[in-house]
């Protein structure tokens, strides 16, 4: 009987330090696993920071641009508008023209005549009369008129 103790206490040893060395292996394995672990987060974060800062390089170029054109498309843009207005005025004005409106050029000089000639009756007539007031009364009451 002892000759088969012998074989069995081999085989109890011989597990026992398969045991002992799958134990170790398994902890091992937990301490690198932290540790690759630790360095991918850690790597993780350095990654996400220089993503962050390149995206805030980018948008701040790109806020730049956009602003850059957005100027020269609003300057453009302008620029056309008063030319159209330009040409509108002018088209306006020589519809009225052929149509015989007068022109605010016009009006006045009629307006002045009127104060010419008044004054000339009220010489003639021995009546005082008070032309720039009704020039004046005139104009404000055509431009009210005109308003309306």
């Amino acid at each position: 009987m002892a000759g088969k103790k012998k074989p069995i206490k081999g085989a109890v040893d011989s597990a026992q330090q398969l045991w002992t060395a799958g134990v170790g292996a398994i902890t091992k394995a937990q301490e690198e696993s932290n540790r690759v672990l630790e360095n991918l987060v850690k790597e993780g974060h350095e990654i996400q920071e220089r993503t962050v800062k390149f995206a805030d390089q980018k948008v701040v170029e790109v806020t730049g641009k956009v602003s850059k054109l957005a100027g020269s498309v609003s300057s453009k843009a302008t620029q056309h508008w008063d030319k159209l207005e330009q040409v509108f005025e002018e088209r306006v004005a020589r519809a009225l023209g052929r149509l015989g409106v007068p022109t605010n050029k016009d009006v006045q000089q009629l307006s002045e005549r009127i104060d010419q000639l008044s004054a000339a009756i009220a010489e003639l007539t021995g009546k005082k009369v008070d032309t720039k007031a009704s020039a004046t009364k005139r104009t404000t009451t055509r431009t009210k008129k005109s308003a309306e």
